[in-house]
């Protein structure tokens, strides 16, 4: 009789197993499970596609002739020499992806960046040979000072004796000044052939100056995509490699944005489009999808860009070369939470992978 008892004892704790378990069942209304079940179904469902023709592919481009140089601490991006980008556009626009943005490395620097507003400089060259091989390449170009001056800084500095400012520190980025270079760096990147002129620096009234400076110069027509929101961030040490362009002395701080600062993207994103601003952009990306978010859903009416910027990809290229992240997989996923956040387009020098990946996946 006990063993007996035992055993029914078991087949009662059974039966009231199945029991909750069907009740449980029969509690659930909903199963988002259901819509996971196979690739095709997921596919059906999926709220964010990454597409090719989401990405802008960043370009160094040096002077020289065949010159291809990787960058060490960008395992897979080069500096270019113009005549090597014929072929290469021709590569980029057969991958779908539709434009490019472009970085100069000069031959000479000096105080003011002067190549970066010379008929022949590198970019200038760069412009022409990209716009004769792929005409319907989208072509834009950074407006910045940085790679240009021998100081490795934004703008034109306060230095001398007597200081041109004596009420400002030694050494500071002077305002006004440098938005009279910019004025003349967008006419000449415009008569090149540029598409899109990209100001990055952060300096107050850029966007006005260059809007003024490209309509008074017949080239209304172009637009102007303003690194709007651009942190004085740690993630841009490889790009300092990539385009030559540390600072000798100091740092960025006082244009750039403080990291702990949301409220301020808002009010420089309103200020840029009060001053002609076509396009937007965020950079870095990844840490500040926030930001992001933010931007899209105050300014639902502009075009929205996202930067992601050397030190995110650097980091993924040594997590994968390690072992310890698979590339492909990672980088499509940070590339869909930017574009899930509100990005319409992504900088990005993964971008000719990427592109790869997506079709390979299709």
């Amino acid at each position: 009789m006990h063993e007996k008892k035992g055993n029914d004892d078991k087949m009662l704790l059974k039966n009231s197993k199945d029991i909750q378990t069907a009740e449980t069942g029969a509690r659930l209304q909903y199963r988002p499970r259901r819509l996971r079940l196979n690739p095709a179904l997921r596919g059906m469902v999926r709220e964010t596609e990454l597409n090719p023709r989401d990405f802008i592919l960043p370009l160094f481009i040096r002077p020289g002739i065949k010159q291809k140089i990787e960058i060490r601490s960008m395992p897979g991006v080069f500096q270019w020499s113009s005549d090597l980008l014929a072929a290469e556009a021709e590569k980029i626009y057969a991958a779908g992806i539709p434009g490019v943005i472009l970085f100069g490395i000069p031959s000479e620097k000096d105080a003011i960046g002067s190549e970066n507003f010379s008929p022949d400089g590198v970019v200038h060259q760069a412009i022409r040979v990209l716009k004769n091989a792929v005409p319907d390449l989208v072509v834009m170009t950074d407006v910045c000072m940085c790679e240009y001056t021998d100081h490795g800084h934004c703008g034109v500095l306060n230095v001398g004796a007597p200081l041109p400012h004596p009420n400002l520190p030694e050494g500071y980025v002077l305002n006004d000044e440098t938005l009279d270079i910019l004025g003349k760096v967008v006419v000449s990147h415009a008569q090149a052939g540029a598409d899109i002129l990209a100001p990055s620096g952060m300096i107050d009234g850029m966007v006005g100056a260059i809007r003024q400076a490209l309509d008074n110069h017949g080239f209304e027509h172009l637009p102007v995509l303003s690194y709007s929101v651009k942190y004085a961030s740690g993630f841009y040490g490889p790009f300092r490699d990539a385009a030559e362009s540390p600072p000798k002395f100091g740092d960025r701080k006082s244009h750039q944005m403080d990291p702990a600062n949301a409220r301020e993207a808002l009010r420089e994103v309103a200020i840029d489009i009060q001053e002609g601003a076509d396009m937007l952009m965020v950079k870095p990306a990844l840490p500040y999808l926030d930001i992001l978010r933010s931007v899209r859903d105050r300014f639902p009416d502009y075009p929205l860009a996202a930067y992601n910027v050397s030190g995110e990809y650097s980091m993924i290229k040594a997590a994968s070369a390690n072992g310890w992240l698979d590339e492909r997989t990672v980088t499509l996923e940070a590339l869909t939470a930017i574009k899930r956040a509100g990005a319409d387009f992504i900088l990005t020098y993964h971008a000719m992978d990427a592109a790869r990946w997506l079709s390979e996946g299709r």
